[in-house]
């Protein structure tokens, strides 16, 4: 039934990246690393969709993955379209946070919790929500490293940049997000492994 439980994991993980992307992230401007991160800081900017801005960040990835590791771009594929169209379809959710009157550092670690919690779920089947996340898988297999730390690495590299250059949010916040969703990355890819030894 490998079929069923990658799509299941596929819903169940975007789910889980689109409340923690409107839910918790949007309401108070923070950033998350890769390609979400990007598409934030463009709809703070722009106000273009988030999901739409992950679409278009992934083609480039995903041309590499055709060419160098074709598993990984059709196993990724369906996961980056569906999670980017619920980023979306749930950003209405983002008003809700407003009302939560949560604290800003609460915001940052659910929102991470959230976030990575999806990644990881999607990861334990082999597939992602694309962009750097993809990119993070291939490195990985090739350096044989945890995927959640490579995805981390990148992650605190793209919201550095983005608060610096564009001063949005709060860089301490959005390394906190980072981090949790690091956390929840590699928690999920490190049971996959023991579950695989056992």
């Amino acid at each position: 039934m490998p079929f069923v439980h990658k799509t299941i994991s596929i819903i169940i993980g975007s789910l889980f990246v689109g409340i923690g992307v409107n839910v918790f992230l949007v309401p108070y401007e923070l950033l998350d690393g890769g390609t979400i991160g990007v598409g934030l800081i463009l709809h703070y900017l722009t106000g273009m969709k988030i999901g739409f801005v992950v679409i278009m960040m992934s083609i480039p990835i995903f041309i590499l993955s055709w060419f160098y590791n074709r598993p990984y771009f059709y196993n990724s594929l369906h996961g980056m379209m569906f999670s980017s169209l619920i980023i979306d379809v749930l950003y209405p959710m983002h008003t809700l946070g407003d009302e939560l009157y949560l604290a800003p550092l609460t915001n940052a670690v659910l929102g991470g919790i959230f976030v990575g919690s999806g990644i990881g779920i999607m990861l334990r089947y082999e597939t992602s929500i694309g962009g750097t996340d993809l990119f993070g898988q291939m490195v990985a297999k090739h350096l044989k490293a945890n995927p959640g730390v490579i995805i981390f690495f990148i992650d605190i590299i793209i919201i550095c940049t983005g608060s610096i250059v564009f001063s949005i949010g709060s860089l301490y916040l959005c390394c906190i997000t980072v981090i949790c969703v690091g956390v929840m990355t590699s928690l999920f890819s490190l049971k996959k492994k023991i579950n695989l030894r056992n």
